[in-house]
């Protein structure tokens, strides 16, 4: 089927064009990600990202930014935070919820428009929280309010500047903005990674690098099961005679997939994982003292493999649950069916359908939940039994690439079959 879609996509004129222009905002992303801010020693930096696991972490959700320190330093980490706040306060205020659900694609554009608003006192917040932190920590020289205020505002700007090349993506329907972003980031390291291993290859870490080659396999066997994993729910549709034709009298089925929500609970309960830092940068906003104090407990948390997996574990669970009931609704698709003249056998029409989709989309998601929590933690426990700490930043980003391709080649599938293309 791949390679169907391929050729199809070959031959379309549009999907190419719509593929070039990802490709293309792609490499304008990564070329924001290598200007760095001035005034920073950038080898000092990586130096203290190499010893510092938390850091590590969020240099790797910034997709290498933070490590060269560039304009775009903090990635879309303060979008994706706005947006989890959105849909936070949807769950508190129906109007929110109203608007997003009730008022189309203009309630969906008002949503993102307050992302976006509150996207900029969050990049003000982390932006200067980190350079205090940095200066705390002698990674960065002593700056001048003059330089503060420079390198704020040049931080603020790169990551509205990616939150827009972001949406930008998104609109060419061949895959999510914010995901790519990250997804780009990750793998315009790999030949870095590549060549310090082949330059420190050692025989005698044979079975370090077969630890890393099975646990990927693992990985990635577990991030395809998941993403093609779905239930089919028969459904029959009922003969309608209109004039002298007849239609309907068929049977199809309903496909409800395991994960509902693709590689977004990954990159939430990241973002979250991440948020305790965003709160010493607060704290670093008032007292430096406090925010190195904070800074400690944070690495502490990080360091227990337990608090930290179980915290991994149980967000991406709940995310997972969170965001498939954000953007999937039984009423709706019962409504639907019901229009058409579709029903479940044994299932009467209307809400008796829709209680019955959601007990069953219940009953996946939970399976599915926790099946994605597993493989979101099984880098860790590796690294835990083999005392080897590159096994978990390489096994997260592993698990991000091989999500984020599965969903933009479904995402190109479905360009490909709404162009009545057979796949």
């Amino acid at each position: 089927m791949e390679k169907e879609t391929f050729l199809h996509v070959l031959k379309s004129t549009e999907l190419r064009k719509k593929i070039l222009i990802v490709l293309g905002i792609l490499v304008v992303v990564r070329l924001f990600a290598s200007i760095p801010i001035p005034g920073v020693d950038v080898l000092r930096l990586k130096s203290f990202l190499a010893s510092n696991q938390l850091f590590g972490l969020f240099n790797l959700f910034s997709g290498g930014s933070f490590a060269n320190f560039s304009i775009a330093m903090l990635g879309v980490g303060p979008y994706i935070t706005a947006t989890i706040i959105m849909q936070l306060l949807m769950m508190v205020f129906p109007a929110i919820k109203e608007m997003y659900y009730e008022e189309g694609e203009s309630g969906r554009m008002k949503f993102n428009q307050y992302a976006r608003i509150a996207t900029v006192p969050l990049a003000l917040l982390q932006g200067f929280g980190f350079l205090r932190l940095l200066q705390s920590q002698q990674v960065i020289p002593a700056l001048s309010p003059f330089d503060l205020a420079r390198n704020l505002i040049l931080i603020i700007a790169g990551t509205m500047i990616l939150t827009w090349l972001g949406e930008l993506i998104t609109e060419q329907k061949v895959g999510n903005g914010v995901s790519l972003i990250i997804f780009a980031g990750i793998v315009a390291g790999v030949p870095q990674s590549a060549w310090q291993l082949v330059q420190t290859y050692d025989p005698r870490l044979l079975p370090t690098y077969i630890g890393f080659v099975a646990m990927g396999l693992l990985v990635i066997a577990g991030v395809v099961f998941l993403n093609e994993g779905e239930r089919k729910i028969p459904v029959s549709y009922a003969k309608q005679v209109r004039g002298s034709k007849v239609y309907g009298g068929v049977s199809t089925y309903l496909p409800l997939r395991l994960i509902q929500a693709g590689v977004i609970p990954i990159i939430f309960a990241i973002s979250v994982l991440l948020f305790p830092q965003f709160v010493t940068q607060v704290l670093a906003v008032f007292h430096i003292g406090w925010a190195t104090k904070a800074q400690d407990i944070v690495n502490a948390f990080y360091a227990n493999q337990w608090f930290y997996n179980t915290a991994y574990f149980l967000l991406v669970v709940l995310f997972t649950y969170f965001y498939t009931a954000i953007t999937f609704d039984p009423s709706e698709i019962a409504k639907n069916l019901q229009q058409f003249g579709g029903f479940i056998p044994g299932i009467r029409p209307g809400n008796s359908t829709a209680d019955f989709i959601t007990k069953v989309m219940g009953r996946i998601t939970l399976f599915g939940a926790f099946g994605l929590g597993l493989v979101a933690i099984l880098p860790n426990i590796i690294q835990a039994a083999s005392g080897i700490n590159s096994f978990r930043l390489g096994g997260t980003a592993l698990l991000i690439v091989v999500s984020v391709a599965i969903e933009t080649m479904k995402q190109v599938q479905s360009q490909v079959v709404m162009r009545e293309y057979e796949i």
